[in-house]
C-alpha cells in the first residue's frame, strides 16, 4: 500500500474514533429531559414537525422519516419555507415541533419559534447550548455535549451531526418501545422492498388476485380433476365436501401417481392428500415461504371458515418478488 493510502486509513480511523468519543459523551449526558421529550412527543395528538437548516436540516429529514415509519406521525418543515406560509402546517393543539440546531443560533428558526411561542405549540430543542436562541425558546432541551468535530479544521459538521442523528434514533426507538410498536405495524407502513414483503400477510398477497380458486367436489371424476388442475394453472386443486369445506389437495404429483388402468374409475376422494398444508389470511408470507421450503412443496391453499379462498404457489411468490 502507498504512503498516501496509509495516510487515508489513518485519517479515517481518527474520524471514527473522534465520533465514537462524541457518541460516548452523548450517552453520558442523557438526563431526565430526554424522558420529558418522549412524554411530549408521544402525547402529540397530531404530527411531530421536525425543523432545521443546513446539515441539521438533512439530519432532521431522516429523523422525521424514522419517526413516521415507526408509529409517530411526522414530517419535515424547512424553517425558511415556514416563514413564507408553511407555518400554517403548525397547528396549535395538534402538533409538537422538534427543532434542531447544534449552535442553537440558526436565525432561520426565529419566525418558527416566535409562532410556536405565541400559539402555545410545544417545542423540543436539540442543541449544544440551553442558553442559545433555540434553548431559551424550547419547552424541553435535548442538550448535545460540546465535542470536537472530526473535521481537521474543526468546522465541517461531523461529530455534531453524528450525535444529532443518534439522538434522533434514540427518540425514535424510545417512542417505539413506549407504543409497543409491533412487527405487524412496521410491516403495514413498509409494504415495499424485501423487508416489507417479508412482513406481508397472506391476506395482503391475495388482495389483488381475482383468479377463481381451483376446486372440485370429493366425488369428482378423474377427468374432472385433470380439467380443474389444467384450468386453474396452479398445479393443484382443492377437494371439497358436500358443504363446500376443504378436505384435501390433489397436486400434479398425485395425478401422476393415480394414472393407471383404473384411472378413469377413480374419484377425487381417493386421489387427494387429506389435509395437506394450508394457511390462514393472517399468516405472514415469511412463514409461508419457510413452510414451503422446509416441506419442499410448491403450493398450498388459504382457508377461511374451513373453505378455500385462495391458493399460494411458489411461482407467484417468485414473480412478485417475495422470494
Amino acid at each position: 500500500m502507498t504512503d498516501s493510502g496509509n495516510d487515508d486509513l489513518a485519517v479515517a480511523r481518527q474520524v471514527i474514533e473522534i465520533e465514537k468519543g462524541g457518541l460516548s459523551a452523548l450517552a453520558d449526558s442523557l438526563s431526565e429531559s430526554f424522558v420529558r421529550a418522549v412524554d411530549l412527543l408521544i402525547g402529540c395528538p397530531g404530527y411531530v414537525i421536525v425543523a432545521g437548516v443546513g446539515k441539521s436540516g438533512h439530519i432532521g429529514q431522516k429523523i422525521a422519516a424514522s419517526l413516521a415509519s415507526t408509529g409517530t406521525p411526522s414530517f419535515f418543515l424547512h424553517p425558511t419555507e415556514a416563514s413564507h406560509g408553511d407555518l400554517g402546517m403548525v397547528v396549535p393543539g395538534k402538533t409538537v415541533v422538534l427543532a434542531i440546531s447544534y449552535s442553537g443560533e440558526s436565525r432561520e428558526l426565529i419566525d418558527l419559534l416566535r409562532f410556536c411561542k405565541s400559539s402555545g405549540v410545544a417545542v423540543v430543542g436539540m442543541t449544544r447550548s440551553s442558553t442559545s436562541l433555540l434553548g431559551r425558546n424550547s419547552d424541553v432541551v435535548l442538550e448535545l455535549p460540546a465535542h470536537e468535530e472530526a473535521c481537521p479544521n474543526g468546522l465541517a459538521p461531523t461529530t455534531s451531526t453524528t450525535m444529532t442523528l443518534a439522538m434522533g434514533d434514540a427518540l425514535t426507538v424510545a417512542l417505539m418501545a413506549r407504543r409497543g410498536f409491533s412487527q405487524e405495524q412496521f410491516g403495514s407502513v413498509h409494504p415495499g422492498g424485501k423487508l416489507g414483503k417479508s412482513l406481508h400477510t397472506v391476506g395482503d398477497f391475495l388482495m389483488d388476485r381475482s383468479d377463481p380458486v381451483p376446486v372440485v367436489t370429493h366425488d369428482a371424476s378423474f377427468e374432472q380433476v385433470v380439467s380443474a388442475i389444467a384450468e386453474g394453472r396452479q398445479g393443484c386443486v382443492a377437494v371439497l365436501d358436500d358443504s363446500g369445506k376443504y378436505q384435501g389437495i390433489i397436486t400434479d404429483g398425485d395425478l401422476r401417481r393415480a394414472m393407471g388402468p383404473d384411472a378413469g374409475r377413480d374419484s377425487a376422494r381417493n386421489m387427494m392428500t387429506p389435509g395437506g398444508t394450508t394457511f390462514l389470511k393472517q399468516d405472514r408470507i415469511a412463514l409461508v415461504i419457510d413452510t414451503m421450503t422446509r416441506l419442499r412443496i410448491s403450493n398450498g391453499y388459504v382457508l377461511e371458515d374451513a373453505k378455500p379462498i385462495g391458493v399460494i404457489h411458489t411461482k407467484d411468490l417468485l414473480a412478485e418478488g417475495y422470494i
